[in-house]
């Protein structure tokens, strides 16, 4: 049963739930929804929210913690620091379970001047597969609600949903005509890859109702934007309506690195995001890798820009953990698989070490010199990434060949059932909703550029230009080259059998319209033995 079938009521539900908790500050909110005396009676004070001088809570969303049967975090953001931020949890009948305080974390955008504050509420000791309504507060702002569902315990059905590369589907700068053309009254256009179908990818998400999903970087683009902060915003404002009821757990992308943001350029990523803590980080690297584990599947979120040679932010990073996201990756990858209540290792990341679309980023060799080797010792299963703006898959592979460009080999090449332990499957799925795809690209037949260096910085640009070798593609399976826009939707199957087979049923929807209107591209079956 989804929390959707479960609120018959949820209306009345908040109301509950506020008259629980004795809110002060939300007895104009009661009083709103179910008069004044009942308000009353809810809460000893009458403070009223005032709209003008007190931020709304914008942006709420859910992030799971390293349990995804027991914790949950509740974020939004504002761009005034507030009074005593905190959630209360309840039941979907409205009985109150607690109110918990929220955490408050901040940056300065250094394009702008603006600080931007966030607020984190860790919520621990929940009930596995279990549905809960929560509320998100301030003093004298309006409490904003929502619902979530924990992850089951152990072995048990489920569905997650993965894309990258969205941008926002608002339109923010003034369109600036080219030299010696006027116009009266220059349009809005979109300034940082955005585009309508941004808006629709989140609501063919809620189509789904998945348990959780994954964000492959390049989240909003806001390093290309006019107006970072307010991108921001935008982003929040179009995927809250998902990222309220379900986690949206991120990978730290090459756009996400914006210039002056921190050390790195990551701070604003850091500060929107409370993902789970992860050991060898330091304050500067705080949040750029993590995992969690949802029923049998550990997911491991990596950052990229780390180890790969692409110049594709703000600044040139590429080293920033001296080999410390490394390290800890090896060693969350030889848990994973020492656990017998592990079946499945997916990887969340951004940059490919597949793609065969011409004239576009290409595959990195960084990834094949540094990841790829670690997953073939492992056995990871699935590696989901963006930055190629198409969907793409590879077949099982395993092992590289010893040239120039450490061409992956394929370990078996059926395209409708997928045995995992013969190798990994790497799918590109980079059409959240970028105004750039880049589908109409591929070559025929499939061939790869990877990206084997970078030059000296440009003296007008100051970017590093990239090395490219072609490659021939064998390990490449299927491609959408009609339609730019979807996303993957990955429904796990325990098996009932100990000691039997596990399978993922993967399908990968094109977004066809406004309204998250859907259409089935391609579905294959992923299937390994259960570790128990």
């Amino acid at each position: 049963m989804t929390v959707q079938d479960t609120e018959f009521n949820l209306e009345l539900s908040r109301r509950k739930l506020l008259a629980a908790a004795g809110l002060g500050g939300g007895a104009a909110v009661v009083a709103s929804l179910i008069g004044a005396g009942e308000a009353e009676a809810a809460s000893p004070s009458r403070q009223s929210p005032d709209p003008v001088a007190t931020p709304p809570v914008a942006g709420l969303h859910l992030q799971f913690g390293a349990d995804a049967s027991s914790e949950m975090v509740v974020s939004w953001h504002t761009l005034q620091p507030v009074h005593n931020p905190r959630v209360v949890l309840g039941h979907l009948d409205g009985k109150l379970e607690q109110t918990v305080e929220a955490k408050e974390t901040s940056y300065t955008d250094a394009k702008a001047g603006q600080i931007v504050y966030a607020y984190h509420t860790k919520l621990a000791r929940l009930r596995p597969d279990f549905a809960y309504l929560y509320g998100a507060m301030h003093d004298g702002a309006a409490p904003e609600f929502g619902t979530f569902r924990t992850s089951p315990r152990g072995r048990a059905p489920f569905t997650f949903t993965s894309f990258g590369d969205q941008g926002t589907p608002t339109l923010g700068k003034k369109y600036v005509p080219p030299a010696g053309v006027t116009m009266p009254a220059p349009p809005f256009v979109n300034d940082n890859l955005g585009s309508p179908a941004a808006g629709d990818t989140t609501l063919g998400v809620e189509r789904l109702q998945p348990l959780f999903h994954l964000f492959n970087g390049d989240l909003c683009y806001a390093n290309l934007a006019e107006d970072r902060v307010r991108t921001w915003w935008d982003f929040w404002e179009n995927n809250s309506r998902s990222a309220r009821k379900r986690p949206w757990m991120p990978s730290a992308g090459n756009h996400e690195n914006e210039l002056g943001n921190g050390p790195i350029g990551y701070r604003a990523y850091q500060t929107y995001f409370s993902v789970p803590e992860s050991a060898g980080q330091t304050d500067v690297t705080r949040g750029l890798w993590y995992a969690f584990t949802a029923g049998s599947v550990r997911v491991i979120s990596i950052a990229n820009d780390d180890i790969c040679y692409q110049d594709g932010g703000n600044s040139y990073v590429r080293g920033y953990s001296q080999g410390a996201q490394k390290a800890w990756l090896e060693k969350e990858l030889a848990a994973a698989r020492q656990n017998n209540d592990i079946d499945w290792v997916v990887v969340c990341m951004h940059q490919v070490a597949i793609s065969t679309a011409d004239m576009f980023n290409g595959a990195d060799l960084g990834i094949r010199e540094e990841w790829v080797p670690l997953f073939d010792k492992y056995g990871v299963d699935l590696v989901v990434c963006g930055h190629e703006h198409h969907y793409e898959r590879s077949h099982p592979i395993r092992g590289r060949e010893s040239n120039a460009t450490l061409t992956p080999v394929p370990a078996a090449t059926a395209i409708d059932e997928i045995d995992t332990t013969k190798g990994t499957v790497h799918m590109v799925i980079g059409g959240g909703g970028t105004s750039v795809p880049s589908n109409q690209l591929f070559f025929n037949p499939p061939q790869c550029r990877v990206i084997t260096a970078v030059g000296e910085p440009d003296p007008a640009t100051g970017k590093r230009p990239p090395v490219y070798v072609k490659e021939q593609a064998p390990w490449s399976a299927v491609r959408n080259g009609a339609h730019s826009y979807g996303f993957a939707a990955f429904t796990v199957d325990p098996g009932s059998d100990r000691g039997g087979s596990t399978t993922i049923k993967v399908t990968y929807y094109d977004v066809v319209g406004p309204d998250g209107q859907l259409a089935p591209f391609e579905s294959f079956t992923l299937r390994r033995p259960r570790r128990d």
